[in-house]
């Protein structure tokens, strides 16, 4: 008449399921993605992703300081140029906003933090494509790697630790790594993109980065109906010599994290994208959901279904909770 098992007990109390929980979230698992603003002399708010600014470069050590101190593993920075051009020559040029916002914060932060920069063009490029153009105007993958190379030694040298190729171009890793290891930067490590779909959920960040595409880039990122596609382009990036490799999106992705997580031999990131903050930050201000449990829901998944490392908007605000 009674159950033989009961799995309820197991729930009792908020300190019986801590000490039972299979997954745990924490500070220094977070990643948090940050914006730097060329010119910008304050933040400002980046209206499709409430809670977040393009930084002036006062504000992002500011803020970078207090990520640090509440316990995130790392930063991924993004640069907002003033001018673009056809090749990206901004994201090269040594005095350019990103390299010159990743100093800042290497000065400020030493090693205190792992500080990680975007290695792509579209932030950089008059098209606002990922890499550079032929006439008829296509992406020249093998072009783009050339530019990808120089940009990667101009970031270590601007006091990145790890790289962040997320241009999706066949060969980034190797050409990265061949580049870093020409000029001696053999400590920098590259956290590949090895799966980045072409999701509309990409959008408020094309606001945060003032993007200039126009169409989309499906010639290069990836199909969101393919699986066997991703896996092949992850094993493709540890040949090359990948230090981490990096699923985005995350939550409408968790089977491809987990895919991942189960075969790769190195660390294993998901980006919590733009998009998703933004469904989340929108339903919690309308009141359809808790805000601070739905965020912290929302990471724990990511986390169970394989991820390592997690990027998220949120990585310094939930690194103070879990704390």
């Amino acid at each position: 008449m009674f159950p033989a098992q009961r799995p309820r007990r197991l729930r009792t109390s908020a300190a019986m399921r801590r000490m039972v929980a299979e997954t745990t979230v924490r500070p220094s698992q977070l990643v948090l993605p940050m914006f730097v603003k060329e010119g910008a002399t304050e933040p400002v708010p980046i209206a499709t992703m409430p809670g977040v600014v393009q930084h002036s470069r006062d504000s992002l050590r500011k803020a970078a300081v207090e990520a640090v101190q509440a316990g995130v593993g790392g930063l991924m920075l993004f640069g907002v140029p003033e001018h673009k051009d056809a090749v990206g020559s901004g994201g090269v040029d040594p005095d350019g906003v990103l390299n010159v916002a990743l100093r800042d914060l290497r000065s400020e932060l030493g090693d205190e933090t792992v500080l990680m920069s975007d290695l792509c063009l579209d932030e950089f490029t008059d098209h606002g494509h990922c890499g550079v153009l032929t006439p008829d105007g296509r992406v020249d993958n093998d072009a783009t790697l050339e530019a990808y190379g120089r940009m990667a030694v101009a970031q270590a040298e601007a006091g990145a630790h790890v790289l962040g190729p997320s241009g999706m171009m066949d060969g980034q890793v190797g050409a990265i790594r061949d580049a870093l290891e020409a000029e001696g930067h053999t400590d920098t490590g590259i956290l590949a993109y090895a799966v980045k779909y072409a999701s509309v959920f990409f959008g408020p960040f094309r606001d945060a980065v003032e993007s200039s595409l126009e169409g989309d880039r499906r010639t290069y990122q990836q199909d969101p109906a393919n699986l066997r596609e991703a896996m092949r382009e992850v094993r493709l990036d540890l040949d090359e010599g990948a230090d981490m490799v990096m699923v985005k999106p995350a939550m409408l992705y968790l089977d491809v994290v987990r895919a991942v997580a189960e075969t790769s031999d190195v660390p294993v990131a998901a980006y919590q994208i733009s998009g998703e903050y933004a469904m989340i930050s929108s339903a919690a201000a309308a009141g359809w959901c808790d805000r601070r449990t739905a965020i912290l829901e929302s990471l724990t998944s990511i986390r169970r279904a394989g991820a390592d490392i997690v990027l998220t908007y949120w990585a310094a605000e939930a690194a103070a909770w879990l704390r």
